[in-house]
């Protein structure tokens, strides 16, 4: 992956991704057809390279993206008193600072990376950058199989006006 060649991004969460309580969410289900590590570092690293790319807080902006949704339960399985959507992200931060220190802004983007089914807009520009970042993968990764069914047709018609 790109991600793994950008030595910047990869200093500011490398050592985060090798943690085993981040590598734990690899063997977690997220969006159907993705795994939660993987969700999270795209999320991460999309949303590092905007914030770079408008000169906001690229470090912090990648690594509340990358600890965003670290919880291990299934949503769909496990219940609470409150919504999945106001839950996840207060067990997200608490599990994201057993594995590293956490400044304010990483802290509002994981708390309020679910803004939109919840009421609290992010605090910080970087929270909105992750926001919607996670909106986008969300469905990348949950029409993956559609996205591929339609390539297919497509090529396959390419196929046919050639012959």
């Amino acid at each position: 992956m790109l991600y793994k060649e950008d030595k910047e991004y990869m200093e500011h969460v490398g050592q985060l991704i090798a943690q085993p309580r981040v590598q734990k969410l690899k063997t977690i289900t997220h969006h159907i057809y993705s795994n939660r590590l993987e969700h999270s570092i795209h999320v991460s690293y999309t949303s590092y390279k905007i914030a770079k790319k408008l000169g906001w807080d690229a470090k912090s902006t990648a690594r509340g993206g990358l600890l965003h949704d670290m919880f291990y339960y299934d949503w769909r399985e496990t219940k609470f008193n409150k919504s999945h959507a106001w839950v996840h992200p207060r067990l997200a931060v608490r599990n994201a600072r057993k594995v590293t220190n956490l400044n304010k802004v990483e802290e509002d983007i994981i708390i309020k990376h679910m803004w939109g089914a919840t009421l609290a807009p992010p605090r910080y520009k970087e929270g909105y950058i992750v926001t919607m970042v996670d909106k986008y993968w969300a469905i990348k990764e949950a029409m993956a199989p559609v996205r591929k069914r339609i390539a297919k047709r497509r090529l396959f018609h390419r196929k046919m006006l050639k012959s």
